[in-house]
């Protein structure tokens, strides 16, 4: 009697065991089917689709393709974009619904709350992508370029934060090269330097604060880059 209820035990341990497994299969599955360098060039070609004009993502909001992602999502790329209302990444990536993972912050500052997003859905949703973008004459960071003394208030966040960019910006701008003081001679091409460097220090700093991030990269699962995108001809341009 002992012995069948031992045996019985075990099959019950054996089966939540195996239960187990089965779910955690199913999670590691259930995220995007596409590689990190597959979900880039899907961005890229629809980034071009957006410059020519000929764009489809319409196709991918209609009542079939919103039905079918009522009950779960699969993004293939997170974005994590400025809140500038000339940039939203569903527009120039020409996407659909249920395709990318947007999170959207003056900036494209990683603040804990941006992290625990991008955390999500790269760990939980599977989404096998992460691009930083910036873009062209910045509020956030003409602010802090133009910023005297400390700003109060909330918006001093965010100074305080894209600040380390501009330290660094006159070192790596070709423009500012032989230029005293670049920030004041050669305004416009010094912004656009901290823009640049901001948004690569921001992709950079992802795995520095986000230990499950680094995981998933080192691990091959995920590819964080960084890029920028041209008001002017709508491009986007990816940094090396």
């Amino acid at each position: 009697m002992f012995k069948c209820g031992l045996k019985s035990r075990l099959a019950a341990v054996l089966a939540m065991v195996a239960l187990a497994a089965g779910m955690a299969f199913a999670s590691s599955e259930s995220g995007s089917a596409v590689s990190p360098d597959e979900a880039l060039h899907k961005l890229m070609e629809g980034n071009k689709r957006y410059v020519e004009n000929q764009m489809t993502s319409t196709k991918q909001c209609d009542p079939t393709t919103r039905a079918s992602l009522a009950r779960s999502q699969k993004p293939y790329a997170i974005i994590l974009s400025c809140s500038d209302s000339r940039v939203p990444p569903e527009i120039l990536f020409d996407k659909g619904l249920g395709e990318i993972f947007v999170v959207r912050v003056a900036g494209n500052i990683p603040d804990p709350v941006v992290l625990g997003s991008i955390e999500y859905a790269a760990e939980h949703l599977g989404s096998p992508l992460v691009m930083v973008l910036g873009h062209e004459r910045c509020g956030a960071v003409t602010a802090t370029v133009n910023a005297k003394g400390k700003p109060e208030g909330n918006i001093g966040a965010i100074v305080k934060t894209i600040a380390p960019a501009i330290k660094n910006a006159a070192k790596e701008c070709e423009a500012c090269k032989g230029e005293v003081k670049c920030q004041d001679s050669k305004k416009e091409e010094y912004v656009e330097c901290a823009i640049s460097a901001n948004t690569k220090n921001v992709a950079a700093s992802l795995t520095q604060k986000s230990p499950m991030l680094k995981h998933l990269v080192k691990d091959g699962k995920l590819k964080i880059v960084a890029a920028k995108y041209d008001l002017d001809d709508g491009i986007v341009s990816l940094f090396k």
